[in-house]
């Protein structure tokens, strides 16, 4: 084991037995070398690490204020790792695709069953569906601008269905479902023409969700993703 290894082991140890919460700060890089009996430069490295995964924020300066804090941002390092595979060649965008069917037909099912539930907070994630739709139905709106409100709107209904972790995936697959989206617009004939009916189908999984409808939104979904790859050729 690397010695910026035996570091992160031993955070990793400490985080999960509760010793550093959310919030809370770790030891400073020189207290943290001296426990451990390692180089400040490992020290460093591991807490880069756990940077990069959403895990700690690093301090800065020196003095009892210096030490990295706990957060929690899981979708950071998901995004990362999500993207630099799918770059690399060893993710298939079809694997993305059909990751986001399972898990959006999923999350857009439950989404409509807490509406039905009356569950708390489903009446502003319909507002903000409606608002980027609203956004979307404009003729004008560039493609560049219509990816981004069609991410918007189709996390919307993600955080609508209460998984945090759900959330998260989906939320580190945001670059590289963007990513394959846009390369997709490139190959469309029509851009307008299919702008026109992707509006339509985002209205369908509105509706049905709106409607309490489980089974309608999660086949609404599932019919959009995917024919949406069959038509780009991604």
């Amino acid at each position: 084991m690397r010695t910026h290894e035996r570091v992160l082991a031993h955070l990793e140890e400490g985080i999960a037995a509760g010793r550093w919460g959310l919030g809370e700060r770790l030891p400073g890089e020189r207290a943290l070398a001296e426990d451990l009996g390692v180089s400040r430069p490992s020290v460093r490295e591991a807490i880069r690490v756990l940077d990069a995964l959403g895990i700690v924020r690093p301090g800065v300066g020196s003095g009892p204020t210096a030490g990295a804090v706990v957060i929690d941002r899981p979708a950071a390092g998901l995004g990362a790792a999500v993207r630099l595979h799918v770059a690399t060649g060893t993710l298939p965008v079809r694997d993305v695709v059909a990751t986001r069917v399972l898990l959006e037909s999923w999350a857009v099912a439950q989404a409509a069953e807490r509406v039905m539930d009356h569950a708390p907070g489903t009446a502003a994630h319909l507002e903000e569906a409606r608002r980027l739709l609203g956004r979307m139905e404009d003729d004008d709106v560039p493609a560049a601008e219509f990816l981004e409100l069609d991410q918007a709107f189709h996390l919307e209904f993600v955080r609508m269905a209460g998984n945090v972790l759900v959330e998260a995936v989906m939320t580190g697959l945001r670059g590289a479902i963007g990513g394959y989206v846009a390369v997709g617009i490139e190959r469309l004939p029509s851009w307008p023409r299919t702008a026109a009916r992707l509006r339509a189908e985002h209205r369908a999984v509105l509706d049905a969700v709106a409607a309490g409808d489980a089974p309608a939104a999660s086949l609404a979904v599932k019919a959009h993703i995917e024919g949406f790859s069959r038509e780009a050729g991604v």
